[in-house]
C-alpha cells in the first residue's frame, strides 16, 4: 500500500463529511464543486496555509509537526480513532527507507501467554494480530470459533477472521450482526495499514479481499478506521445457537500488535448457559481427540514392521 495514497484517500475523505455550517464557517453561495469542505477552507481551519494544507492532503506529511496535526484532528473533527491513525500515517511518512524494507516479522505468542490461555476453561479467549489472524486459542474459543476454522482447513489458509467474515457465505449466518462485524472488519484492517503500510502480508490480504469481494470493496473506499476495545458480538454456533457475548481486548505488552480477545457473558443469562454446554462439547471433543491420538500411538507400537499401518484397508 502506498502511504501518501492512504494520506490523500483519508484527508479527502474526512473533509468531504464536513459542510461549512457544521464547522463554523458562513454557508457558501454558488455551486460547490466538491463534496463537504475545499481545500482552503480546510486551511483556515487549521491555520495552516492553503498551500501547505494541498502539500499534506497530497500525501507529504514527512516533517509535520504534531501541532499541526493537532490542528488537522480539530479541524475535521476526527474523532480518537482517526485522529490515533493520522499520526501513525505521520510516522510511517517519517520512516527512513532502510525501515520501510525490513520484513514484518511473524506474530508469535509466549509460551506463558498461551497457558495462559488454556487456563482459561470456562472463557473463550485468543490471540489475533493486526491481519485477523488467530494465532493462538483456547479450547472453547476454538469451538465457539469452529465455523472459522473449518473455513481455513478447507481453503488451507491461517485461521483468520476477516478472510471468512468476506469470503465464506456462512459468515452472514455465523455473525448474527454481520453488516456491523464487516464494518468493523475493515476500520481494523484500515488502522493496521496506517500503522505499518510497508506490512507485505497486510497489503496481500487487502488485495485479496478488494480483488473477491465487492462488499469489502466498498468498505475499504470509506477510510473509516475504529478502535476496538470492547464491545458485544453475536454469533451465531451450529451446535448451540445464538450467543451474545460481551467481548474485551488487552494488548499484549511484550508483543506489540498482537491483542488477546476474551469473550463473557452475565451469569445466569441465555448466553452464559450456552456457554457452559459449549464448554462441555469442547472438553468431550478434546477427550475424544486424545483417546484417538493414545488408540493410534498404542496400535502403530504393537503393531509388526509395516503392519498397523491403516486399520481400515490393511495397508
Amino acid at each position: 500500500m502506498d502511504p501518501r495514497d492512504e494520506v490523500l484517500d483519508f484527508l479527502s475523505s474526512r473533509r468531504a463529511r464536513l459542510s461549512p455550517t457544521e464547522v463554523g464557517l458562513p454557508p457558501s453561495t454558488g455551486r460547490r464543486r466538491v463534496p463537504g469542505l475545499r481545500r482552503d477552507e480546510v486551511a483556515v481551519l487549521a491555520g495552516v496555509s492553503s498551500e501547505y494544507y494541498a502539500r499534506l492532503e497530497r500525501g507529504n506529511l514527512a516533517g509535520a509537526s504534531d501541532a499541526v496535526l493537532d490542528a488537522l484532528a480539530s479541524a475535521l473533527r476526527l474523532d480518537e480513532a482517526e485522529t490515533l491513525h493520522l499520526r501513525h500515517l505521520a510516522h510511517a511518512a517519517n520512516q527512513p527507507a532502510r525501515k520501510r524494507r525490513e520484513p514484518v516479522r511473524a506474530a508469535t505468542v509466549p509460551v506463558s501467554v498461551q497457558r495462559v490461555l488454556d487456563s482459561m476453561t470456562a472463557t473463550p479467549a485468543y490471540v489475533t494480530d493486526s491481519r485477523r489472524d488467530i494465532v493462538a486459542t483456547n479450547a472453547l474459543a476454538r469451538e465457539l470459533h469452529a465455523p472459522v476454522h473449518d473455513f481455513a482447513r478447507e481453503t488451507g489458509t491461517a485461521p483468520n477472521t476477516a478472510r471468512f467474515a468476506f469470503l465464506d457465505p456462512a459468515a452472514r449466518r455465523y455473525y448474527v450482526d454481520w453488516d456491523e462485524v464487516s464494518r468493523a472488519v475493515v476500520a481494523a484492517l484500515h488502522g493496521a495499514a496506517g500503522r505499518n503500510p510497508y506490512d507485505r502480508a497486510l497489503s496481500d490480504l487487502v488485495g485479496e479481499l478488494s480483488t473477491r469481494s465487492e462488499r469489502f470493496r466498498e468498505l475499504w473506499a470509506t477510510r473509516d478506521v475504529r478502535v476496538h476495545r470492547a464491545g458485544l458480538k453475536r454469533m451465531h454456533h451450529p451446535d448451540v445457537g445464538v450467543l451474545a457475548l460481551d467481548y474485551d481486548v488487552m494488548e499484549l505488552a511484550q508483543e506489540p500488535g498482537l491483542g488477546l480477545v476474551a469473550y463473557s457473558a452475565a451469569p445466569g443469562s441465555p448466553a452464559a448457559d450456552a456457554l457452559a454446554l459449549l464448554a462441555s462439547l469442547a472438553a468431550t471433543r478434546d477427550a475424544d481427540g486424545v483417546a484417538e491420538a493414545v488408540g493410534a500411538a498404542g496400535g502403530a507400537a504393537g503393531a509388526p514392521d509395516g503392519a498397523g499401518v491403516d486399520r481400515a484397508t490393511g495397508a
